[in-house]
């Protein structure tokens, strides 16, 4: 009986994988072909009968991205992101990019370097990153990626606008310190002319109050007369 039971259980499970299966197979035709709508389905089905598909997973939330559907997209990457084993990096990035679509600039940072903690040669997360620290102001971290993922996609297309950018900025830090060199030296100069004028000042007053002590009457002294007063 207790044979004929684990039979039973194994036949259903191996049905369930092999739909599920089917359903993969069916949504990455589909989604491969460019119709993530179609895909969608399938994609969902297949999660749901095989929930360890972390391609599956992926696949669907590219399909929600495509779809503009970014919530959902969240939510598919993030049940699977702390068991994504190869696909780290992937997942890690799509939710970098989602977050960034969404305006949530630091948590799209955040998941860029998550990325790179998985795979430190993943060129796309310093492209990612690099693009999130320059919405936040963080220009020299900025260059930095920019400049590793030029080191990485040597190929890219977007290699001569890159350049372009981080040319842009380094000459945008050059005239920074410029002008801050120049601040300085115009404050300290400024400050030297004060000086000399409080200098200026205070030995003129200093050669006003020795000049006054030389002509003293000697007021603060008895004056002594001889004689003797005479009353009328």
């Amino acid at each position: 009986m207790k044979k004929m039971f684990f039979q039973i259980v194994l036949l259903f499970f191996g049905a369930v994988f092999c739909f599920g299966q089917a359903y993969f197979e069916t949504g990455e035709d589909l989604f491969m072909r460019n119709k993530p709508e179609e895909a969608v389905v399938y994609l969902e089905n297949a999660i749901t009968q095989d929930p360890a598909n972390i391609k599956a997973f992926l696949y669907l939330g590219i399909a929600y991205e495509q779809l503009d559907r970014l919530d959902e997209a969240i939510a598919v990457y993030r049940q699977v992101i702390d068991k994504a084993g190869d696909y780290s990096a992937n997942i890690a990035n799509n939710l970098g990019n989602v977050y960034f679509k969404k305006g949530s600039v630091a948590e799209a940072e955040r998941m860029y370097t998550r990325a790179l903690d998985s795979d430190s040669g993943f060129a796309p997360s310093y492209l990612g990153r690099a693009n999130a620290r320059l919405q936040t102001g963080s220009l020299r971290e900025a260059v930095a990626d920019y400049e590793q993922y030029l080191t990485l996609s040597q190929r890219t297309s977007q290699h001569p606008q890159i350049e372009r950018l981080v040319h842009y900025i380094k000459a945008e830090f050059a005239d920074a310190e410029r002008r801050r060199l120049a601040a300085e030296e115009a404050a300290r100069a400024e400050a030297e002319r004060r000086q000399r004028l409080l200098d200026d000042v205070s030995a003129s007053l200093q050669s006003a109050a020795d000049a006054s002590q030389g002509l003293s009457t000697g007021a603060e002294n008895v004056e002594g007369y001889e004689g003797i007063f005479e009353l009328e």
